[in-house]
């Protein structure tokens, strides 16, 4: 109903009501003045929307946040210390256009690529910390993403950190061809010694997470946390009701769906994500060291 009246007012503040398209008179109305969520499809003006760290007022769903907004809302301030921040991906099979469209997200996202990683503290606890940011290329993964998160992986295994990441992706990176599909593995190897050494990794899945990223890291960790309302799942509903012939639930590759059929360990509401986030660390042993130093 808002979006109607938004069309409606729009259209007689342009001038347009009751006129053609040519020679229209245009003014300065942003596009993204009002947010459709894509679950209930209830529409939201976007600065209300942003004051609600982007969950849905209507239906609960979280939607994508920026590498900056999850950082914000989850790790103590300033307590951020970024790894490999200069790390760019070439184009090992020079897929046509690829370097090309990689400059330009740089440019728009202020991104290196699809992963920022490092080490913070939430409530002064240490830890290695990796977040996903959709804004670049589907937050697919790549050489650069795979490698970042194995040396992040590796450097908690050193220094004895728990692992935190914030997993969103829309697959593998097909420009890399065989060598994003590679990057399952090294990470996977590098969980795995983390885990031998009995460290902590903490996975939280958002919006989306699919492909060889829920194949892969996104899916081994000791807990597996949701988001409310998010997709997550490997392959996508119409190939594989095309391959099973059966009409799969509305609610299919939902984060409900996967705590139902216990994919996941919980689902974690955004304004309750740094709580729990400390608490778990807490139960597994992790301690705010400075309180034990003053």
């Amino acid at each position: 109903m808002l979006e109607d009246l938004f069309k409606v007012v729009k259209t007689r503040f342009n001038g347009t009501e009751g006129k053609s398209d040519e020679g229209v008179r245009k003014k300065d109305i942003p596009d993204d003045l009002l947010f459709k969520c894509p679950r209930c499809l209830q529409t939201i003006f976007s600065e209300e929307y942003a004051a609600l760290n982007k969950v849905c007022p209507s239906c609960n769903y979280h939607g994508r946040l920026t590498v900056n907004e999850r950082l914000r809302l989850t790790i103590d301030k300033g307590s951020f210390v970024e790894y490999d921040s200069d790390m760019i991906s070439k184009n090992p099979i020079d897929f046509p256009g690829y370097a090309e469209k990689q400059a330009k997200l740089r440019c728009e996202t202020n991104l290196k690529d699809a992963v920022v990683t490092g080490e913070a503290t939430i409530r002064g606890i240490k830890v290695v910390i990796g977040v996903m940011d959709s804004r670049y290329m589907m937050a697919s993964m790549g050489s650069v993403v795979g490698e970042k998160l194995t040396r992040a992986i590796e450097t908690a295994t050193e220094k004895k950190l728990p692992v935190i990441f914030f997993c969103a992706s829309g697959g593998a990176r097909m420009q890399e061809g065989i060598i994003s599909l590679m990057q399952m593995a090294k990470t996977s190897g590098a969980i795995a010694k983390h885990s031998e050494q009995g460290l902590l990794y903490i996975s939280v899945l958002t919006d989306p997470t699919t492909g060889g990223v829920t194949a892969s890291f996104a899916s081994l960790g000791d807990i597996i946390i949701a988001e409310p309302k998010v997709v997550i799942g490997f392959a996508g509903r119409r190939v594989i009701e095309g391959t099973i012939k059966q009409r799969l639930p509305d609610y299919f590759q939902t984060a409900e769906f996967m705590l139902e059929k216990g994919f996941v360990d919980m689902i974690v509401e955004r304004k309750r994500m740094r709580s729990t986030l400390a608490h778990l660390l807490k139960l597994h042993g992790y301690t705010d060291e400075n309180r034990y130093n003053n």
